[in-house]
């Protein structure tokens, strides 16, 4: 047949084992639009499908995997998530939020225009029931919905769930196409600066917590950037694209974003080079005071409004006791739309980088495994909640999310550096039988257990051997062994022993449930 006449469409009947196809051969012409190279690229793309299903032998290749950017999580992995997602609940509950829940689909009006060019990471999908739906891609967008759908204009909340980005994913550096965010968002009119720092304090808090070695919060304002793009003479349609390429400035050196800037987006040389000298300033407040004082940046106001806030800032973070770890600097851009204030980002520093990079044993690079980029961010969106309002009735929030697949990647590698044994349930005790015959003994022990709350299992096995009822628990961790004979049985007691020290006492029947609970409130 030739490619360049006629056009073979196949439709293949299941991915497992497929042996029948239909072959639809129609002219090419019946096809408006379509190439030749696409074509070929479609008949490429069937080639593959073929190799990847089955052969002509008839033979099925179909490979085991999990999609690209995405990965299954053994129970190890997950004892180490609970423990981050405990640690983090912990904090927003302590800073008194509430939690609330959003489809993992919305609307796909709703997500467009609001990321600026990472719009195209939408996950956009299949029209299949009258609707236009897109994944959702971050938890701030669906809160704001939900705000302005349900009327809310004062709320304190947290969000823990998967977001989805049609991205190229770095797996060894925590980036994925699925992945959990975490949350805080506080939304109401108060007074300037409050909430903003109470946030700050909560990203400080969580990553002291979690131990994850030395770390930075950058902050910046977008009111600050914008005032600089003007004074630098960036046009106001350009804004947002120059800012989009100024928060590259934490992957790329500076002469390659300069040439983006240039070349790619269009702007003066001129005031590329103004723009290089203002994003290279780090600093506190007293580098705000410096600022205000700038003969180009004080043309701006909205420069100064956000340079006046940032003072007031570093003032309220000075009596939360964490400017030691904040610093003001002014090439933070974050790329999404719709922050208008105060915006900022945690990273880990170098030494802490190092100290990780040391701490892992598992053969592989320091960069390959510790290049973590940032781990958590946010800042200030005061208009986002109007968009979605028909009266445009504004609803000013700020909010962080903790880059939690980042922060497990550094906690996987720290556990598999660490002799420390993670444990992957919680049971307290194991209830075993010294001989043959006691499994309803058993059984009706372990009910009481579970009936009084303690966490405990028995083996399955009518006749387990007490060795192998021992190693299990010496395995999982549970510390705990309830053990049951025949002359205990008589005696009325229980012989419970501790794991570790292989300590044996004689506990009364009616008194085993209180003193398993004092044993493992003591652990």
């Amino acid at each position: 047949m030739n490619m360049l006449g006629m056009f073979c469409v196949r439709t293949f009947s299941g991915l497992v084992g497929f042996r029948t196809a239909t072959c639809v051969v129609r002219p090419l012409h019946s096809f408006p639009g379509i190439t030749v190279a696409q074509i070929d690229e479609e008949v490429a793309k069937l080639l593959e499908l073929k190799a990847r299903l089955g052969g002509d032998d008839g033979k099925h290749q179909f490979v085991l995997k999990t999609a690209k950017g995405t990965r299954d999580y053994n129970p190890k992995q997950m004892a180490i998530r609970e423990k981050v997602f405990n640690t983090i609940i912990n904090c927003f509950k302590r800073h008194g939020a509430e939690t609330i829940d959003t489809p993992v689909f919305e609307l796909k009006e709703t997500l467009t225009g609001k990321y600026g060019e990472d719009s195209k990471l939408i996950y956009d999908l299949k029209d299949q029931g009258g609707e236009l739906l897109s994944l959702r891609y971050d938890l701030t967008v669906p809160f704001a919905r939900y705000l302005a759908m349900n009327k809310i204009t004062n709320i304190k909340r947290y969000h823990i769930a998967k977001v989805y980005r049609r991205d190229n994913p770095a797996m060894t550096r925590g980036r994925y196409r699925e992945f959990y965010q975490c949350d805080f968002d506080i939304a109401g009119q108060y007074d300037a600066m409050i909430p903003d720092a109470e946030c700050l304090r909560i990203v400080h808090e969580i990553l002291s917590e979690l131990d994850l070695g030395d770390f930075r919060i950058k902050v910046n304002d977008r009111r600050i950037l914008d005032g600089m793009f003007a004074v630098c003479g960036v046009p106001d349609d350009k804004f947002r694209t120059i800012c989009s390429t100024v928060d590259k400035l934490d992957k790329m050196p500076w002469e390659d974003v300069k040439k983006e800037m240039v070349n790619e987006k269009g702007l003066s040389e001129e005031a590329a080079e103004q723009i290089g000298e203002y994003v290279s300033m780090q600093g506190g407040k007293t580098l705000a005071e410096r600022l205000l004082q700038d003969h180009k940046i004080s043309q701006s106001k909205q420069a100064c409004a956000g340079l006046s806030d940032i003072k007031l800032l570093f003032s309220y973070l000075e009596l939360f006791h964490i400017t030691d770890k904040v610093v003001f600097d002014l090439s933070l851009a974050r790329g999404l739309d719709y922050y208008t204030g105060v915006i900022y980002e945690a990273l880990l520093t170098q030494a802490g980088v190092a100290q990780i990079s040391t701490e892992a044993q598992n053969g592989a690079t320091s960069e390959e495994n510790v290049s973590v980029g940032s781990v958590a961010g946010g800042g200030r969106y005061d208009g986002l909640v109007g968009m979605f309002d028909p009266k445009g009735r504004k609803v000013p929030c700020v909010g962080v999310s903790i880059g939690i697949e980042r922060i497990f990647s550094i906690m996987e590698q720290k556990a598999e550096s660490s002799a420390e044994k993670v444990r992957t349930t919680e049971v307290q005790v194991m209830v075993a039988s010294a001989q043959k015959n006691l499994l309803e003994e058993r059984l009706k022990l372990v009910t009481e257990l579970w009936n009084a709350g303690i966490k405990a299992e028995v083996m399955y096995k009518k006749n387990p051997k007490l060795l192998s009822q021992l190693q299990h628990c010496e395995e999982s961790g549970i510390p705990l062994v309830a053990i049951l004979g025949e002359q205990e049985l008589k005696d009325g007691v229980v012989k419970l022993r501790v794991v570790a020290t292989r300590e044996e006492a004689d506990i009364a029947r009616d008194h085993l449930i209180g003193e398993i609970r004092r044993r493992t409130s003591e652990a």
